[in-house]
């Protein structure tokens, strides 16, 4: 597999980007034109309902389902007392000395809201499973090096950016060229470029500003949408395409031209490594991409030492398994053993999550582990290997269960919902009723209904496989139930039956 690159698979109606770290997928993304994220997106919202008593209103902005709208969520007031000190939402997180300032959840929403209201809001969680998305007054315009903050007074540096001498300059350069109305955060990217090239940065996003504020003069009704954020592809290349990624593969010539163009633009310094796939092979089959998602999405992953986690994604947390498997060690000290293996799953742990975009809580079962040494190393490993992951992550210290509970923001789908849905076979359970089961229920239906059956047989219509367990396994009470009813039974199989299906008729 390639090293550390960007690979875009553009299909019929679906666009997939594999980011490549080491040879491996670290980040996996898939849009479909019906289902495109609606996250970055501006909208002209109308409330809909406000509920005092969640703090909140569900805002119409043209999508299935209305958007949550949470109190603090919403612009500032200028009354001192309505507002609080808080950090301005931002993916990257950021630092400053002064604070905007927003509503405050004590302030009651219908003081700030009403129903009817035509709000400017954009979306800051993608619809997930039954719930509408999130939406949030505060609007952020992400460049390549900078977020402007058109609606709040703040200037920040991202936290990923460690150097204290570095940071300071950086806030030093944005407080010269700031904007007399709005704010700035710093982005990692950013780090040792000249004040240029991020005047230039501000100066396309203060232009989309003002391009999104002449729509909303001008629109009337509500809801509209205001503003569209990049499209999938043009994203990958303005988020992922870091010093490290050394080139992006696709394999479409009209989005290759639009990729080159855009590029040009905006990264002039990277235009020339984009390359076009035109092999016959499948992009992500020369590379070796699709072997590697179907192994990584499955619910046993193994661990390098011969060990593998259980991974099972349930409505309100992820629950982990860390298991040894075959692996012994290679002495008879199992306490280095365990450690070993906890390391490797702390690891793979951090990969999974980002690979499968996985939020909300997580818990985590480590092996036990007696000696507080060994906890609090593979803490140390667990918090290292998450720096990494852009998602805002909060890790409590390992139990002397060896539990872990962490969580993870969550601004999308996971993959696995994105990709898979619920069996309609088991009905998302993954069980169900042994074939045995189903016979014992046959029998007490016939115990209910043998009175009311009309003529001398009564007919099992249920799954072959059923039918063969009556006619073998179960022969023994199926022959009891025939003597004590003084019933014949005649078994009746439909391959078009569910497992569970059966009914009872007379013959």
């Amino acid at each position: 597999m390639a090293q550390d690159s960007i690979l875009i698979n553009v299909d019929v109606g679906e666009t997939r980007v594999a980011l490549i770290e080491d040879g491996h997928i670290a980040e996996f993304y898939v849009e479909r034109r019906k289902d495109r994220s609606p996250v970055g997106n501006i909208y002209l919202g109308k409330v809909t309902r406000v509920l005092p008593g969640m703090q909140a209103a569900f805002v119409d902005i043209g999508l299935e389902r209305a958007a949550f709208l949470h109190v603090e969520d919403l612009l500032p007031s200028e009354d001192p007392d309505s507002v609080t000190d808080a950090d301005v939402p931002d993916g990257e997180g950021s630092t400053s000395s002064r604070r905007p300032k927003r509503f405050s959840r004590d302030t009651p929403i219908r003081d700030v809201v009403k129903e009817g209201e035509h709000v400017v809001v954009q979306v800051s969680k993608a619809p997930i499973g039954t719930k509408g998305a999130r939406v949030t007054g505060h609007v952020s315009l992400p460049g390549r090096y900078v977020v402007y903050l058109p609606t709040i007074d703040h200037v920040g540096v991202s936290k990923r950016i460690g150097n204290d001498r570095e940071r300071r300059r950086l806030k030093e350069v944005m407080q010269s060229i700031k904007p007399p109305k709005g704010g700035l955060i710093v982005r990692t990217l950013a780090q040792g470029l000249t004040k240029k090239s991020l005047k230039t940065d501000i100066a396309y996003l203060m232009h989309t500003w003002e391009e999104i504020a002449k729509k909303r003069e001008s629109q009337k009704k509500a809801p509209a949408l205001l503003y569209e954020d990049l499209d999938m592809i043009r994203r990958a290349a303005r988020d992922l395409m870091v010093d490290g990624v050394s080139t992006i593969v696709i394999d479409d010539a009209e989005e290759y031209t639009r990729l080159k163009s855009f590029l040009k633009l905006f990264m002039p310094e990277r235009a020339e490594d984009v390359e076009l796939y035109t092999a016959p092979e499948p992009l992500f089959d020369e590379y070796g991409v699709e072997e590697e998602i179907a192994r990584s999405l499955s619910r046993k992953i193994p661990l390098p030492s011969g060990g593998y986690l259980i991974m099972d994604q349930a409505e309100a947390l992820t629950a982990v398994d860390v298991n040894t498997g075959r692996f012994t060690g290679k002495g008879n000290e199992v306490s280095e053993t365990i450690l070993q293996t906890n390391l490797e799953a702390a690891t793979e742990l951090a990969a999974q999550l980002r690979f499968r975009n996985i939020g909300g809580l997580i818990v985590v079962d480590f092996i036990d582990m007696e000696k507080s040494s060994h906890r609090e190393k593979v803490s140390r490993a667990l918090a290292e290997v998450l720096k990494k992951d852009k998602a805002k992550t909060t890790t409590e210290r390992i139990s002397e269960l060896g539990l872990v509970e962490m969580t993870r923001k969550r601004t999308h789908e996971s993959l696995g919902r994105t990709l898979h849905e619920p069996c309609f076979y088991c009905d998302g359970t993954g069980l169900v009723q042994s074939k045995h089961t189903v016979c014992h229920e046959i029998f007490r239906q016939i115990r209910r209904e043998s009175d009311s059956i009309p003529g001398y047989k009564i007919a099992i219509h249920a799954h072959p496989a059923v039918c063969d367990v009556l006619e073998r396994d179960e022969k023994a009470s199926l022959d009891k139930a025939v003597a004590l009813y003084q019933r014949r039974v005649e078994l009746r199989p439909h391959k078009d039956y569910h497992m569970e299906q059966f009914h009872l008729s007379g013959a």
